[in-house]
């Protein structure tokens, strides 16, 4: 027994990103010893309990992992308490998905429920497929069903994340409405009480959409009738997003075998320098070149964290604000090459007009700027 406990404890500490009922099972697990308040049908929280494991409670030990409106997250559980169905909307990297993770945690224990919409999903992906042998010798029987994502969440009652649910097709989109309106999912192929799946108390589904992506395949106005539309803003506040920033790429960087947590000052011009990119505003107002593509607070950890890396693993030291234009370059150059041009006008332009060592040695290095 011991062996096995070894080896099970092993594999996990192996796996690079467990889901978030496995990250905080101690949190999920003292939030419901002591949760007294009321829990809607189906649900492992109460709302009550289930905000406070987002947003945090120093008080309980429990820490905030979702940096936003708590407004937001008291919205969005009422509506996962409703037969409606979660739509999280908002620029590429403001953690919709890490939310939705989050919710369908706390709500239903279990996160991995999870459709990735994309151009090449169907709705065997979404519902349901058939393992094909057994078809063939047995004909169609629940033995020879393959349940997906939602198929298991109405039989379960938890709640199904839908990610990124614009980069589908029209009509895989739609394939939803009759789970959400009539919380029934037919099986044409059986027969009997098997043919009709009715969904169970705590299911729903938590949709997450990005702004950039409207357009590609806007969804029906019947499907959407049948979500509340929650926006997720980027962080406002400079302090908040640094923190966040730090947090995470310190995390990201012992996850890495890094030594050294990442340098604050050096994550100060990372921040500083995503934040007007993304806006195109100076810190002393004047107007600027934004880059077209995303600078978010994801993307900011992303290239913290690349910056730790190349500081332990090249030099054994912590990263320097030269390496971060090395690192930017992959960031700036994903949508258009005209933002190369952009990013080094800013560091020409921008950069050497702050004060401190670190600007200064983010200007000496813009010559690092591949073209």
């Amino acid at each position: 027994m011991t062996v096995e406990k070894t080896v099970d404890k092993t594999e996990q500490e192996q796996v690079q990103r467990p889901p978030a009922e496995v990250r905080y099972a101690d949190e999920l697990r003292r939030l419901r010893e002591t949760d007294t308040a009321p829990r809607p049908p189906g649900w492992a929280l109460s709302l009550e309990a289930a905000r406070r494991f987002i947003v945090g409670d120093d008080a309980r030990g429990i820490r905030r992992k979702f940096v936003g409106d708590p407004s937001l997250i008291d919205r969005a559980l009422v509506t996962l308490a409703t037969s409606r169905g979660l739509m999280l909307v908002g620029e590429p990297g403001t953690a919709k998905s890490l939310l939705s993770e989050l919710i369908a945690a706390a709500v239903s224990g279990d996160s991995t429920l999870t459709i990735q919409g994309g151009a090449a999903t169907t709705e065997d992906q979404i519902k349901y497929s058939w393992n094909y042998a057994l078809l063939v010798s047995e004909g169609p029987s629940t033995r020879s069903l393959v349940p997906a994502p939602l198929l298991d969440g109405m039989a379960g009652g938890k709640a199904v994340r839908f990610e990124e649910i614009t980069r589908c097709p029209l009509e895989v989109q739609d394939s939803l409405l009759s789970p959400l309106s009539d919380r029934v999912l037919a099986i044409p192929e059986l027969t009997g009480p098997d043919a009709m799946v009715f969904a169970r108390e705590g299911f729903n589904i938590i949709a997450t959409a990005n702004t950039r992506d409207r357009g590609v395949n806007e969804m029906s106005a019947a499907l959407k009738r049948r979500f509340n539309f929650e926006t997720v803003f980027p962080i406002a506040d400079f302090a908040t997003e640094l923190d966040l920033v730090e947090t995470e790429a310190a995390a990201l960087l012992e996850q890495s075998g890094v030594g050294v947590p990442p340098r604050r000052d050096v994550l100060e011009v990372l921040v500083t320098a995503f934040r007007e990119l993304r806006t195109g505003t100076a810190a002393n107002g004047q107007s600027m070149d934004r880059l077209t593509t995303v600078m978010s607070t994801a993307e900011a950890v992303s290239v913290a964290h690349a910056v730790g890396i190349r500081g332990w693993f090249l030099r054994g030291e912590q990263g320097r604000a030269a390496d971060i234009v090395e690192c930017l370059a992959g960031t700036a150059a994903k949508d258009s090459a005209d933002d190369l041009v952009r990013l080094r006008r800013y560091l020409e332009q921008q950069a050497s007009r702050r004060s401190g060592e670190q600007w200064k040695a983010l200007h000496a290095a813009r010559n690092l700027l591949p073209g």
